[in-house]
């Protein structure tokens, strides 16, 4: 394990700093700054900390600690992580802090977890308002109030979800008679024989969740999934329920350089765009552009292949994880190559845990609810298995899914393209997932944007696949794979491993542990 650890800093060492790596120099101590890093790898995505490490004209160098030295700030850095005038939440066990030396000089490593929702934000001393820090590609930043705001609602998220709220003064007149109407008629299709077809439209809209009474307070009304689903567009923008709200489908499929779209779906005011109308128009749009789009018996599928099911599934998930509260809008667009989903507000898993489907925490389970009655949507994992299922029967490649801060978005990269084909650039997530501006003039599309371009990208899918089945005779970490095969860290966990996992060719080694900064793979026996 020693000779591992030392490998592994090593490794780091002979890097750069990034997204998820961060030295310090601790000669005169452990610095101040250690704890604000805590802080932004806590609230972000993980991360590793060394410790004793100096950078020098861009060169990394030991600082040549000894070993009473790093047993000191050890001891200091326990003392402290358990002393919430000092940081709110430690995530950490024993074995996320390594000690070792290099070439006789010591240092300590930390493996700093993404912290779950409902301990975010992690701030230092006692007061969130201008001790909590995230992580962008600079490195660390102050978050503001706004962020801190909504990282405390997520965190009470289980307990009053946003889209459960009660809107005060909305009554039927904030109901899109025409979308009611739409979705009763499917619901009466699917289930013709449910109890809820003979209500009227009224108590329709309290046995699916849209009203509802608070039996604590006596308050009663629409909730703000009722009017997000089946609103009038106004009442949906109105200030007492999600003032930002605003939907866009850009289909780019014209070979004319000079239009910036061939069609395009957005709240032009000639349509209520309300979830429930935007769905439809966006996902019939979608799977007429399948190479083999479905049959229709009126309103009704006839047939629906696993590629159809794929882009359904991605777009619920988009529309039942979107924050309404943030400022921002959903975001789909489809390209030649691929369909990018975007939408405001951050997961409340990791997307190790997205990929693996074993846990879902829906943002918005009412609008969920919603769409499940229709049969669209899975309730018992986040949609994953199906998405991915039909990447991999259409020979597409694995989607990717990427969060961006500054502003918090998620962004899910569908990708339409033959796996096999090596001459198409599969990390290419360059359409601009921070531009998260409502205007509907706003079409920006960084197309020069390489910056998640891979090294060696033409490798072989195949080929890779078999580089890590052999690298993974015994366990081996996500950092050492990547290392051993030029390849991102990002992008093996967010394409390779999910998919060899789903082919039952990798297993982990803590698999009740998605989230482990100690995770393992090897070769499934």
């Amino acid at each position: 394990m020693t000779s591992d650890i030392k490998r592994h800093i090593k490794e780091l060492i002979s890097g750069s700093e990034n997204s998820e790596v961060e030295f310090k120099s601790a000669k005169g101590g452990l610095p101040e700054s250690f704890w604000e890093t805590f802080s932004a790898f806590a609230n972000t995505n993980g991360g590793i900390i060394v410790l004793g490490i100096k950078e020098k004209n861009g060169i990394f160098m030991p600082d040549g600690l000894d070993k009473q030295q790093i047993d000191t700030y050890k001891k200091r850095f326990w003392d402290c992580a358990h002393n919430k005038e000092k940081v709110s939440a430690t995530m950490l066990a024993e074995r996320d802090v390594y000690e070792t030396d290099i070439d006789g000089n010591f240092v300590l490593l930390f493996r700093i977890p993404r912290a779950s929702y409902d301990i975010r934000p992690v701030y230092l001393t006692r007061n969130p308002f201008g001790n909590t820090f995230k992580r962008n590609h600079e490195g660390d930043y102050h978050c503001t109030d706004s962020e801190i705001r909504q990282m405390f609602a997520d965190a009470h998220h289980a307990t009053l979800p946003f889209d459960n709220q009660i809107l005060p003064n909305y009554s039927m007149n904030d109901i899109d008679a025409a979308t009611l109407k739409g979705y009763r008629q499917r619901f009466m299709l699917r289930k013709d024989n449910h109890p809820w077809n003979e209500l009227d439209d009224f108590n329709f809209l309290c046995k699916i969740g849209a009203y509802r009474v608070d039996r604590e307070n006596g308050q009663e009304g629409f909730t703000r999934a009722g009017i997000l689903m089946f609103g009038k567009t106004e009442s949906i923008t109105d200030q007492a329920c999600s003032p930002w709200y605003f939907v866009d489908y850009q289909e780019k499929l014209s070979n004319n350089t000079n239009e910036r779209w061939s069609d395009r779906i957005y709240a032009d005011g000639s349509w209520n765009a309300n979830l429930y109308q935007f769905f439809f128009k966006v996902y019939n749009k979608l799977a007429q552009t399948l190479p083999a789009p479905f049959l229709l018996n009126g309103i009704e599928r006839t047939e629906e292949t696993s590629a159809h099911i794929a882009i359904r599934e991605a777009l619920v998930n988009c529309i039942v994880h979107c924050n309404y509260a943030e400022q921002g809008n959903i975001l789909i667009v489809r390209e030649k190559d691929k369909i990018t989903f975007r939408n405001p507000g951050r997961m409340l898993i990791s997307v190790d845990d997205f990929y693996v489907g074993s846990q879902s925490v829906c943002r918005n389970p009412i609008i969920q609810k919603f769409f499940i009655q229709l049969g669209y949507g899975e309730k018992a994992g986040s949609g994953a298995d199906y998405i991915v299922k039909g990447a991999i029967e259409n020979k597409w490649h694995i989607p990717a899914l990427v969060e961006h801060v500054q502003p918090d978005t998620v962004s899910l990269y569908l990708y339409l393209n033959d796996a096999n084909d090596t001459s198409y650039d599969a990390n290419d997530t360059s359409y601009d997932a921070n531009d998260t501006s409502h205007d509907a003039n706003d079409t920006s599309h960084d197309a020069n944007d390489t910056s998640s371009n891979e090294p060696n990208q033409r490798l072989n899918k195949k080929k890779l696949i078999n580089m890590v089945l052999e690298l993974c005779e015994d366990w081996i970490t996500i950092d050492e794979i990547s290392e051993k095969t030029s390849k991102s860290r990002q992008y093996l966990r967010g394409r390779i491993i999910p998919e060899m996992l789903k082919l039952g060719l990798l297993e982990k080694q803590y698999p009740d542990a998605s989230t482990s900064p100690n995770q393992k793979y090897r070769k499934k026996q």
